[in-house]
C-alpha cells in the first residue's frame, strides 16, 4: 500500500512545479501549460455549473468571446464615447469592465434560459451562444470575421507580459485562485444550496433552498469565470477573432468537464490537460495514421466521450486520485463552543400552518381532492 501524503505537501509540490515549469521547459510546452490554464478556468465553471449545480451549459465560449473582445476594444479603439474613455488603454481596467459587462449579460440571459427545464435548457443555451458567436462576427467595430489586432500586453508595476513565459503565473494564479475560492464556496452554506440543486428543484425547495437564486449565482460566476480566460486569451494572443468562441469550442469546454470530473473541482484542470494534450497528439499522429489530413481528433474525442460516460461516470480525477493517495484532513470539534441559539418556539395550540381546498393533479391522476387541514 502507497503511503498516503497530506494535501498540504501534494499542493505544495504541485505549485513548485509550476513554478520552475517556465525556467526549465522549451516554449512550446510553456504555451500548451497556458492554454490549458485557460481552457481549466471555463471548465471549472462548468463544474459548478453543470457537475455541482445540474445545469447543462453549451454557451460558456460566448462569455469567453465577451471577455476578450471587451479588453480588445477598450485598449485598441482611439474614440471611445466620453462615459467609457476613462478605461481605454489600460488592460486592468477593461478586465473590470469586462467582468461587469459579463455579469449584466448572464444576469439578463440567466433571466430567459434558468426558466426552462430538461432538455430545453442546454438547447437555450445553444441558442444564445449561436447568436453572440455571429453577432461577434457581424458588428465592424469588432473588426467582423477579420477580428481585432494591436491588443497590448498585459503590464504588472511597469513591466510587461509579452510573450508567453511571462503571462504563464499571471493565468495560473488565476486559475488557482478560482479553484481556492470555487472550493471555499462549496463548503459554505450557499456552497449546500448550490449542491442540492442536483437533486432536483423540488427537493431542495423543500429544505428551504431559494433555486431560483442558487441557479443564477452559479451562472454569473461560470460567466464570470469565461470572461477572464477570455481577457487573459487576448493579451496572450494579442489578436482575437471569432473563431475560438462558437458552439463546437462550447462543446469542448464542457468535454473537459465531463472528462475530468464533472462534480470535481481540480478535475476541470486534469480535463483541460488530458483534452488539450491529446488534441495536439492527435492533429500530428492521426493524419499520418490515415494518410490524408482532417478532424480525426474529432471522432476519436466523441468515442473516448462514449466510453468514459459508460466507463467512467465520474471523470478521470477519482482514478487519478487513488494513484495519488492523498490523507484525508482531519475536522474536530471544539468541545468548549458555544451553542448555536436556539429559536422561540410557537404557543402550545398555536396553529403554524394552515391549508384550505388543496388540490395537486398528475395528468389523469388526482392526488389530493380539496383537500384541508391544520397543524
Amino acid at each position: 500500500m502507497k503511503p498516503a501524503l497530506s494535501a498540504r505537501t501534494v499542493l505544495g509540490l504541485f505549485l513548485a512545479l509550476l513554478l520552475v515549469a517556465p525556467l526549465v521547459m522549451p516554449p512550446f510546452y510553456v504555451t500548451l501549460l497556458n492554454y490549458i490554464g485557460l481552457y481549466a478556468l471555463v471548465a471549472l465553471g462548468l463544474v459548478l455549473l453543470t457537475g455541482v449545480g445540474g445545469l447543462t451549459s453549451f454557451g460558456q465560449a460566448a462569455f469567453v468571446g465577451l471577455g476578450a473582445y471587451t479588453t480588445a476594444v477598450l485598449t485598441t479603439a482611439t474614440d471611445l464615447p466620453a462615459w467609457l474613455a476613462w478605461a481605454g488603454g489600460s488592460p486592468w481596467l477593461a478586465l473590470g469592465v469586462g467582468l461587469v459587462f459579463t455579469a449584466t449579460v448572464a444576469l439578463v440571459l440567466g433571466s430567459l434560459t434558468l426558466r426552462l427545464s430538461g432538455h430545453y435548457l442546454p438547447l437555450g443555451t445553444i441558442a444564445w451562444g449561436i447568436s453572440l458567436y455571429f453577432l461577434f462576427g457581424t458588428l465592424e467595430t469588432l473588426g467582423g470575421h477579420t477580428g481585432l489586432t494591436g491588443v497590448p500586453p498585459i503590464a504588472i508595476f511597469g513591466y510587461e507580459l509579452s510573450d508567453g513565459s511571462q503571462i504563464f503565473y499571471l493565468i495560473w494564479a488565476f486559475l488557482l485562485s478560482a479553484v481556492f475560492t470555487t472550493q471555499n464556496l462549496l463548503d459554505s452554506r450557499e456552497g449546500r444550496a448550490i449542491r442540492a440543486l442536483k437533486g432536483g428543484m423540488v427537493m431542495a425547495e423543500a429544505m428551504g433552498v431559494d433555486t431560483a437564486r442558487s441557479r443564477m449565482v452559479i451562472f454569473v460566476i461560470a460567466a464570470l469565470h469565461a470572461c477572464a480566460s477570455g481577457w487573459l486569451y487576448a493579451h496572450l494572443q494579442r489578436f482575437v477573432n471569432p473563431t475560438p468562441f462558437g458552439l463546437h469550442i462550447g462543446i469542448e469546454y464542457l468535454f473537459m468537464a465531463v472528462v475530468g470530473g464533472a462534480g470535481q473541482v481540480w478535475g476541470a484542470l486534469l480535463g483541460a490537460g488530458v483534452i488539450t494534450i491529446a488534441k495536439q497528439w492527435l492533429q500530428d499522429i492521426l493524419p499520418r495514421i490515415f494518410g490524408q489530413s482532417g478532424n480525426f481528433e474529432v471522432i476519436f474525442f466523441g468515442l473516448m466521450m462514449i466510453i468514459i460516460l459508460q466507463r467512467a461516470r465520474e471523470g478521470l480525477w477519482p482514478l487519478f486520485a487513488r494513484l495519488v493517495p492523498v490523507k484525508a484532513s482531519k475536522r474536530t470539534l471544539d468541545a468548549a463552543a458555544e451553542p448555536l441559539p436556539r429559536k422561540p418556539l410557537p404557543a402550545r395550540g398555536e396553529v403554524i400552518l394552515e391549508a384550505k381546498e388543496v388540490t395537486r393533479k398528475f395528468g389523469g391522476l388526482v392526488a389530493n381532492n380539496a383537500m384541508s387541514l391544520t397543524v
